[in-house]
């Protein structure tokens, strides 16, 4: 009796060993199937505020090397160099000093009465 479940138990453990085995062999397919994201599209992730305005902007004027600076970026993002959220303004000047100079379109407007109105309707109003 002692001996058929002792049998028992060996067979059991060969088995898992197989299987063990068997797992170890095969490659993950899980990790294979990530879709690779494009760079335009890992830059615009970490980009805030206006960041996307600004990137858009820049390519606009400059498209090839905004497509050259996109991918540096992306492999930095990647490689975990790169971290955290970019501002529209931390962008813009990274933009600036790299010799890429470009004008953003600026609209400042005043908050009256909980109503946003631009400099031209307030200064409308004060002439009437």
């Amino acid at each position: 009796m002692s001996s058929e479940i002792e049998l028992l138990r060996q067979k059991k453990a060969l088995e898992l060993r197989k299987k063990m085995l068997l797992s170890q062999e095969k490659p993950t397919p899980v990790a294979a199937e990530t879709p690779k994201l494009s760079s335009r599209d890992v830059v615009q992730k970490i980009l805030t505020g206006r960041g996307a305005e600004v990137l858009a902007t820049a390519r606009r004027y400059y498209p090839k090397e905004i497509g050259i600076i996109e991918e540096n970026l992306a492999r930095l993002i990647d490689s975990g160099r790169l971290k955290g959220p970019v501002s529209g303004e931390e962008l813009y000047s990274f933009l600036r000093r790299v010799g890429l100079s470009f004008s953003m379109d600026t609209k400042i407007r005043v908050k009256e009465h909980g109503e946003l109105k631009t400099l031209e309707e307030k200064f409308r109003e004060g002439v009437r």
